[in-house]
């Protein structure tokens, strides 16, 4: 990756003195880029330096997303055009055209919604009601508590 983006910055700024030029994780990589040109750029040098090793880019697993883009313009791979997308998922978060966390925190109340859904038989459970209490009356007879329960 380091050998694709050496020859400028190409990348976001990330803090005073930094730059941001991706998001790698095992095989999956996220070019991120300013400007339509550059990222154009960037994106065939990395496929040149890929296959420099023998590797290659999955056209139709490539995705672009473009936020607050004026370039409507597509990027392009070998003479194809890449798939623009609205949104995305990397490493479990939900990465949007409109930039904030927003899908992202409803995607995640869902899950957890689902969750605890599936455990409701257990929350409702009489079972469950009648052992608290028993476990309750446990505790204060151990105490050398006094109090009776009903």
């Amino acid at each position: 990756m380091k050998t694709s983006t050496s020859e400028g910055k190409h990348g976001i700024q990330w803090t005073a003195r930094n730059q941001l030029d991706d998001f790698d994780f095992a095989d999956d990589l996220a070019l991120l880029s300013l400007t339509h040109e550059k990222m154009q750029m960037k994106t065939a040098s990395v496929a040149a330096v890929s296959a420099s090793v023998g590797l290659s880019i999955h056209k139709g697993k490539t995705k672009v997303l473009k936020f607050k883009a004026e370039n409507n313009n597509p990027i392009t791979l070998d003479g194809e055009t890449l798939e623009n997308v609205e949104s995305f998922t990397s490493l479990g978060s939900i990465i949007d055209e409109h930039g904030g966390s927003d899908a992202d925190v409803k995607a995640r109340i869902g899950k957890a919604r689902t969750a605890f859904l599936q455990l409701k038989n257990i929350w409702n459970s009489k079972q469950l009601f009648i052992n608290q209490y028993q476990s309750e009356d446990l505790q204060y007879e151990h105490q050398g508590s006094s109090t009776v329960r009903s």
